[in-house]
């Protein structure tokens, strides 16, 4: 079994290790000392790891592991590992598998019996969303947003009633039109928080209801530049509002049941007003 550069770190070990999202000064003492001490760090960009490791000194050997090479390089990284290797997992900012690569190889280091290591670090989701003012006690993130419009609305529309705060990732070239599904599904009123450049010089946290965040961005070219997240309250049921689920299970049971049975079943399922879904299948079924 082959010795670990020094007795910081364990041998046969994989550490995932959390890199600056922008600040360089963020990162922990103990990611460099790890990162100095491995045997071999499994970057994301070798490149991009190559100048974060020259600004701190640290001359430990990459190897390239990515979104289009994980799954075949995971089996030679296990087999280093088993043989006393130590590894540093890095992605090019934040903390690896947060939409970043990592997951393929940690999963098959879990189910080998490989030790895994995670240190705490930079992370734009908790950082954005620490900051954003919106509840933090319970929220979803969910990447990054579909590329293409039917994919966005679809997914807003799934989440249309979920009352966490929901966290997206978005590139600076599809923030607009994001947005702009966001509004045509959510509505103008849903308070959305924009937090872009987080660390950086140009760091930007910005909060309204969505139909006024979108003039906002449109007043000013640079608003729209840098990484960004997107945060959005959760859905906040007005008094008798009746949820998409409810109303859904009404329609289907007006179907085979006359309405004021289909109502009162709908009630006890869902625990709603049996006289609002009566009133609102009046309206709507009939």
């Amino acid at each position: 079994m082959s010795e670990s550069n020094s007795g910081m770190v364990d041998v046969a070990t994989l550490y995932i290790v959390p890199t600056p999202i922008g600040n360089l000064a963020d990162i922990t003492q103990r990611a460099l000392d790890v990162l100095a001490n491995v045997d071999l760090i499994a970057a994301e960009d070798t490149r991009h790891t190559s100048r974060l490791l020259s600004h701190f000194s640290i001359s430990t050997r990459t190897f390239a592991l990515h979104d289009h090479n994980e799954q075949q390089k995971a089996d030679y990284l296990i087999e280093k590992l088993q043989a006393g290797t130590s590894i540093a997992l890095v992605s090019d900012a934040g903390t690896p598998l947060i939409s970043d690569p990592g997951y393929h190889l940690v999963n098959r280091c879990r189910h080998a019996g490989v030790k895994v290591v995670p240190l705490p670090g930079p992370c734009a989701v908790i950082t954005a969303l620490s900051g954003s003012g919106l509840p933090s006690d319970r929220f979803s993130f969910e990447g990054f947003l579909p590329p293409k419009s039917k994919g966005r609305r679809d997914c807003f529309q799934a989440l249309a009633d979920d009352a966490r705060t929901l966290i997206f990732y978005e590139s600076p070239h599809r923030i607009n039109d994001s947005l702009s599904d966001m509004l045509a599904v959510l509505g103008p009123d849903r308070q959305v928080v924009l937090a872009r450049e987080l660390t950086k010089t140009y760091e930007t946290i910005h909060g309204a209801p969505l139909g006024e965040l979108i003039d906002w961005l449109a007043e000013d070219s640079n608003r729209v530049r840098g990484e960004m997240v997107i945060l959005v309250a959760g859905h906040r049921a007005q008094k008798d509002e009746l949820s998409v689920e409810v109303l859904r299970t009404l329609t289907l049971l007006a179907k085979e049941l006359p309405l004021k049975k289909a109502a009162a079943l709908t009630a006890e399922i869902h625990g709603a007003k049996k006289n609002a879904l009566y009133k609102w299948g009046l309206e709507n079924l009939e």
